[in-house]
Formats: C-alpha cells, sequence, structure tokens
C-alpha cells in the first residue's frame, strides 16, 4: 500500500516545477510504465492530473503519483478494493488555445460554485475532469464510475475514487481516462490515459503460464511537425486537405500527413519520417503483449514484420475478456497477421521474438476512415531488434494456473433477446453551405430526431432492465467511420451488415462502417447486449469513442433498472420507440 499524502500533500503537488509532464525523447527505448500492484486485497494510491503549455503552443496532460510517477499500470485482482486519492491539479490554459464550441456540448458551459458536491457538479470547463474506468462492469455511481455528474474542480478537497473489483471480473486488459463531455477529446489526447489489468488470463489459457508480459499504450496528439512535407520514401501526394477541425483528411490511399502523430508509452514516433520507439527481444521468445489504444481519434491496424513479411499473433483477449471465458466456444487463441483496434479498444496476443539479424517492426496498417474520415496512413511504431542478452519486460505471468470454475449462467451468444434496439450514427454541418462550418454529431434512436446529447438532461434514451439480454442494431449514416462503445457491460457482435459473423467472445468497443453513396442499405452492426450484472444498475452511456465525435454530441444515456422491474417497456414512453 503506498504511504497517503492527504489532502495538503496532494495540494502541494501543484509546485512540480517545469516539464511536469516531460515526456521521453524520439527515438527512445520503450520502457514500461510502473506497475502498482494490490496487497492484502487492496490497490491504493495517491494520483494527481496536470497539464501544461509547450513553447510551440502544444498542450500536454498528465496522471503523476505520488512519487511522480507517469500514468501507473494499475495490476488488481478479481475482489479487489481499488482506492484512489484523486487530485486536480489541472490549471486553465484555455486562453492560450482556440476558445471551445460551446454548441458542441449543446448549452452554455457550467462553471462550479462554490459550495458544490462534486458528485452533483456536472461542471464542464476547460480544468474539470473526473475518472471513467473503461470496460469494468462496476455501479455507475459517484466514486466509483459515473460521468454524467461528476466533476472534480482544482479547488476541490481530494477526491476518493473507491471500486470493488468484481469477484467474477474478466482478467485482462482495461484503463482509465477522463470522460468530461466537451473535453474529453482535449485531456486524453493531450496524455491523460493508463492502463489497468485484472490479472489471472493465464487462467483462461494454461499456455500463457509463465510468459513475460509487456504493456504497450500507444495514444495520439497533435502534429509535432504539421507543416513538414511527407518524407520522400512516400509516392507524391496532392496537398492534404483538412477538416473543420484542421485535421487532414483521408486520403484514401494509405500514405500522406496523418491526421495526428502517435506514441509508444509516451516515446513519439513523429510525422513525416517516423523514428521508431526501440524494444529489444530474445530471438523467439514468446511474449504476451498487452496493448491498448488509448487514442482520441486514431484508429490502429496492428502488424508485426520480421523484413516485409507478416508474422502471426495469437490473439487470446479483446477488450479485458479472454477469448475463451464465461462459456465462450470460442477458441483460447486466435492466429491473425494483423489486429484493427479502434479507438478505446485493447488487444491481448502472443507475439515471438525475431532472429538474430533480422530487422522487425511493429507497423500500424492504413485505416481507411472514410471520405469524411481523419486520415489514419501505414506508419512503422517501434523497431524490435533480437538479442540475446535482452532484459526480461519487468512483469511474468504466474508459471502456475488454476483453471476457472464452470460458469454459472449460459453464454450470452445463446441467450434469445429479449428486445431488439435500432440506433444509427449520423453527422451535419452546422452551415449546410459552408464545408468549413464545425460539424454536429448525433447517435439516435431510429424514427427519432437527431439531436446532440444534452449533458442538461436526466432523461434517459433507453430504459433497459437487469438481468435481459438485448440485441442492439447499429447502422452508421454518415460517410465516416464510427466506434460504438457502452460502458459497464460487454457484447457479443452477431452480424455485420447483415451478415452473421462468427466472433464467440466479448468486446465493449466495435466499428461501424461507414455509409458509401452507392449501397442499397446502410453499413450496420447487430450486437448481442448483456445486462445480467446486477453491479450496473444505474444510469450510464453508449457513444462513439472518437473522442471529438463523443464531445460533439454523439452519446446517448442508458438507463439500467432492477430486474424487480415488470419490463423497461412500462417505464418509459419515449422508450418504446427504441424497440421492435
Amino acid at each position: 500500500m503506498t504511504a497517503f499524502l492527504g489532502a495538503a500533500g496532494l495540494s502541494a503537488s501543484r509546485d512540480v516545477g517545469r516539464d511536469v509532464c516531460a515526456r521521453p525523447t524520439v527515438g527512445s527505448a520503450v520502457a514500461e510504465p510502473q506497475d502498482m500492484r494490490s496487497h492484502d486485497g487492496v490497490l491504493e494510491l495517491d494520483l494527481s492530473v496536470h497539464d501544461e503549455k509547450l513553447p510551440d503552443g502544444s498542450s500536454r496532460y498528465c496522471y503523476l503519483t505520488s512519487d511522480r510517477k507517469p500514468s501507473p499500470n494499475l495490476r488488481l485482482k478479481p475482489g479487489d478494493l481499488l482506492l484512489i486519492h484523486f487530485k486536480n491539479d489541472l490549471t486553465d490554459l484555455a486562453a492560450a488555445q482556440p476558445e471551445i464550441d460551446r454548441a458542441l456540448i449543446n448549452g452554455p458551459i457550467c462553471t462550479a460554485k462554490k459550495p458544490v458536491d462534486a458528485c452533483a457538479s456536472g461542471a464542464m470547463t476547460p480544468v474539470s475532469t473526473n475518472l471513467h474506468f473503461h470496460g469494468l462492469s462496476v455501479p455507475p455511481v459517484c466514486h466509483q464510475d459515473d460521468v454524467l455528474h461528476t466533476s472534480i474542480q482544482p479547488d476541490d478537497p481530494v477526491f476518493d475514487y473507491r471500486v470493488r473489483i468484481p469477484d467474477d471480473a474478466a482478467p485482462g486488459l482495461y484503463w482509465y481516462h477522463p470522460h468530461l463531455h466537451g473535453f474529453s477529446k482535449t485531456q486524453v489526447l493531450g496524455g491523460a490515459s493508463g492502463a489497468l489489468i485484472i490479472e489471472g488470463i493465464e487462467r483462461a489459457d494454461p499456455q500463457l503460464a509463465g510468459l513475460p508480459e509487456r504493456v504497450l499504450v500507444i495514444r495520439d496528439q497533435d502534429l509535432v511537425n504539421p507543416e513538414a512535407p511527407p518524407a520522400i520514401s512516400e509516392p507524391a501526394m496532392s496537398k492534404s486537405q483538412l477538416d473543420s477541425d484542421g485535421d487532414a483528411v483521408n486520403s484514401g490511399t494509405g500514405f500522406g500527413k496523418p491526421s495526428k502523430d502517435l506514441s509508444v508509452n509516451f516515446v513519439p514516433v513523429p510525422y513525416p519520417d517516423y523514428p521508431t520507439a526501440r524494444l529489444t527481444m530474445k530471438p523467439g521468445e514468446k511474449q504476451l503483449w498487452r496493448v491498448l489504444n488509448a487514442s482520441a481519434i486514431t484508429y490502429l491496424n496492428l502488424a508485426v514484420l520480421f523484413g516485409r513479411s507478416p508474422q502471426q499473433l495469437g490473439i487470446v483477449g479483446i477488450d479485458g475478456v479472454p477469448l475463451h471465458f464465461d462459456g465462450s466456444p470460442s477458441q483460447a487463441v486466435q492466429w491473425v497477421s494483423h489486429i484493427g483496434l479502434p479507438p478505446g479498444s485493447r488487444v491481448e496476443f502472443i507475439v515471438e521474438g525475431p532472429p538474430l539479424g533480422g530487422p522487425a517492426l511493429l507497423v500500424t496498417r492504413a485505416v481507411d476512415t472514410g471520405p469524411a474520415g481523419e486520415n489514419d496512413p501505414n506508419r512503422a511504431l517501434v523497431a524490435i531488434t533480437a538479442d540475446a542478452n535482452a532484459p526480461e519486460p519487468q512483469t511474468s505471468l504466474p508459471s502456475r494456473t488454476e483453471p476457472f470454475p464452470a460458469p454459472t449462467r449460459p453464454w450470452v451468444g445463446d441467450v434469445a433477446p429479449v428486445h431488439v434496439r435500432r440506433l444509427y450514427f449520423s453527422e451535419q454541418q452546422e452551415n449546410p453551405n459552408d464545408p468549413n462550418s464545425p460539424t454536429r454529431f448525433f447517435l439516435t434512436m431510429d424514427g427519432e430526431t437527431p439531436k446532440p446529447f444534452d449533458p442538461q438532461s436526466d432523461i434517459p434514451d433507453i430504459v433497459a432492465r437487469q438481468g435481459d439480454v438485448e440485441d442492439w442494431i447499429i447502422e452508421n449514416r454518415s460517410t465516416e467511420l464510427h466506434d460504438f462503445h457502452i460502458h459497464q457491460l460487454h457484447f457479443q457482435l452477431i452480424d455485420w451488415n447483415g451478415i452473421a459473423v462468427h466472433e464467440p467472445f466479448l468486446r465493449d468497443t466495435v466499428n461501424v462502417p461507414y455509409y458509401k453513396s452507392r449501397m442499397l442499405a446502410y453499413p450496420s452492426v447487430r450486437l448481442r447486449m448483456d445486462f445480467r450484472d446486477p453491479a450496473i444498475v444505474g444510469t450510464f452511456v453508449y457513444h462513439c469513442h472518437v473522442l471529438e465525435h463523443e464531445d460533439g454530441g454523439m452519446m446517448g444515456r442508458i438507463q439500467v433498472v432492477p430486474a424487480s422491474t415488470a419490463t423497461s417497456t412500462t417505464l418509459s414512453n419515449q422508450n418504446k420507440k427504441g424497440e421492435l
């Protein structure tokens, strides 16, 4: 258990000097985040959030522990208590930034007035923040995982998060980040994010026992060299077009200026030459890599190349859940040559070290985000070198395993849904006659008129009953790729564009393909939503995890009521429109 500084100690953390959010230099070796582990069933730590303005005008955000370590890995076991003494040490950088469009949050920016309980504040200012524990099935209430009303200000005392990890929590990779509507993109893009690991993945697949493991957090950030021409190794490209947010529009070629730079455990890999971060492995050594796409807007398509040859990667977990878990009929490992990872998603996979003397790279391939999307081109991320004397990663999985008990409930894919709901993504220019005007983003129940998320309202868009299983059909009526995510629970992908898929495992984040004018129907996904966990009773959100879309209004509110309620349809007339 870490020493607790208390309110006075954390308040003093503002006086940290310059480079409070210091980052590694270009071309550095990939260092692993500090591991903070639970002891005797408790992980207790002090954590503060900071920001700073750089000489070039860009901003950084960071989480720091009491000993100034950035964004630690929080490692817990099922049943553990996570206790975070959280302090907001943000300063107002808005005077040096473009003013945020107030229309994006559908109303005036709220300012907390003292005394205001952080649990009820709901304040949305550039210096407000909170924490979201992405992927965990924990209660959506204050001091646990509420993002609708909890808003912590710099003048507030230390705010305690007390999160009990469920006894039956799936072992795998989760993460923590701010989720303040209207400002999520700014804070996550600046670097406010970290990994959270529920231990025990080797229990789902004994072949993982004893493997060294690495945690790789891939983040995006504003371009360091926005005016630089492309590298001479790239084919000649026409001048990149910019969208209304100033990001490079998808070129559709796999090349050109990216919308954002990427980093790996904060080691930057900047445009245009993409100087890689560095990593060493023993030749042929098997490791478990836990990779988090903590980007605000960037899609990844990961591959490991030996020379130019893609290697087989053994996926064992997606979005914090092992492939073979809780009755899933999936194989424990699925071998693939590349892995798509939308913003907010995570993957855990087996990788082998390259042979001695051979070049090897971790790369992200181009992702086609649609004509209205941002440009996510091909680029190298990490140069992997084989070295017989390479140091082992700081953590290895236990060498002895104990299998999980038999599941106590049917696999969600075998449960008939009690309701089918239809939702759709859509976009609209604020001024249709001005292509540079801001874009409004919507996530709407079928049959309703699109409107942006209203943070001032407490009326749920959907009311569901705990204990039920539902199917949600989500269409994309825009010409841009979108990334559906729901808090508190996982789902199974059932079909893609009306075609059944064999994907007997769980996710909490999934791409919804973009619309093309020649299509006869809007692209869609069908998701089997699992509301059976009693811990998720309450009100929470679902949204696009491209955070400028979420901040721009592409979010909805869902209320899950206790199982004792007769039916979800009796609770809310406005909810009937979302059912078939």
